[in-house]
């Protein structure tokens, strides 16, 4: 569904102004102001000398969180709330670990105005294989907490039952791969992604308790060779991150290292016709506009072309009850 007509003048000034709360969130976060509150109730005075902040600056951020409903005061004591405890300090198993991928993002996003003149990124500064060590921990954890439900849903909804090897293309932390090996225990999966990545894939392998059923191959799944003889190959999260030139090769080097009758699945953002709907996407095009030299999010009719051009057949768009996107393609028996 589209988002209703704005008409009211105050309602697009707030949305126009949205991101101060969101900076408010972000900076707080960076600062580790929620892991200092965390059972350690404090002044503004204390807070900023252990944070090494402005003392009157971070009593007004404070200020800001309790206004947010981020954190309560009493006299001049900051606590978390309950919330805050649970989803904002990074000890917490439900921490969020986008926030600090937002803090990056927010970043990028503040060129939008020079990446629309332009037509392609004004800000990135290198491969994803080549940034911070502190960069790619920040994206894994983000990609690793989006992808819990997403996971979940996704095995569901596909037929798994004759399942035996899987490929998860750019998989990072494996989360997919982890959630069909437990709908179908006996999967065994090969995670692929580059190789600074893969270290950090091996240490979520290790904690999900996976260790004998995944693998993984170090590569550039442009440039290397994916392998053979899967059942399933998945494609999560990455085709929005290449041009049509980059898809159609990596869409056919999918399907080669398919089995007959074997499965080629892409979860993305899939877009109608029109390029507006769902909204999330038409959003996250501009993501990759800011962030990726030809990336973007593309539609149904262009994703089918693409399988088909690599010889899959039986194509189906699905959704799951979160809106989670996937269309997968089958590769002949015989073929």
């Amino acid at each position: 569904m589209k988002t209703e007509e704005i008409t009211s003048p105050a309602y697009l000034m707030e949305m126009a102004n949205a991101f101060r709360v969101s900076r408010i969130i972000l900076t707080a976060n960076e600062l580790g102001v929620f892991d200092f509150l965390s059972g350690n109730d404090s002044t503004s005075a204390i807070t900023a000398t252990t944070l090494k902040t402005d003392v009157r600056a971070t009593d007004r951020l404070l200020n800001a969180l309790v206004s947010l409903g981020l954190l309560t005061k009493q006299g001049d004591i900051y606590r978390n709330t309950g919330f805050a405890g649970k989803f904002l300090v990074t000890t917490s198993p439900a921490y969020l670990g986008g926030l600090s991928l937002a803090s990056q993002t927010w970043r990028t996003w503040s060129t939008l105005t020079d990446a629309v003149r332009q037509g392609t990124t004004v800000a990135m500064s290198a491969h994803i294989n080549e940034r911070t060590d502190s960069w790619k921990e920040s994206f894994i954890a983000a990609m690793h907490a989006r992808a819990g439900k997403q996971a979940v849903e996704t095995a569901a909804a596909l037929d798994l039952s004759a399942t035996g090897k899987v490929l998860d293309v750019g998989g990072g932390s494996g989360a997919f791969a982890f959630a069909m090996i437990r709908r179908n225990p006996s999967i065994r999966a090969t995670i692929f992604d580059l190789p600074n990545i893969i270290p950090i894939t091996k240490r979520y392998i290790g904690q999900s308790g996976f260790s004998d059923s995944v693998d993984t191959v170090s590569g550039d799944y442009l440039a290397d060779d994916l392998g053979r003889n899967y059942d399933l190959a998945l494609m999560s999260a990455i085709i929005h991150i290449n041009s049509p030139e980059e898809n159609i090769l990596l869409i056919r080097k999918g399907a080669a290292a398919l089995n007959p009758g074997g499965q080629l699945v892409i979860i993305d953002h899939i877009m109608s016709a029109d390029r507006t709907e769902p909204a999330i996407g038409a959003m996250f095009a501009l993501n990759m506009l800011v962030g990726t030299l030809h990336g973007d999010t593309y539609t149904a009719d262009e994703i089918s072309t693409w399988m088909k051009a690599a010889g899959l057949t039986d194509i189906v768009l699905t959704e799951t009850p979160s809106g989670v996107q996937l269309m997968t393609g089958w590769k002949p028996v015989g073929a």
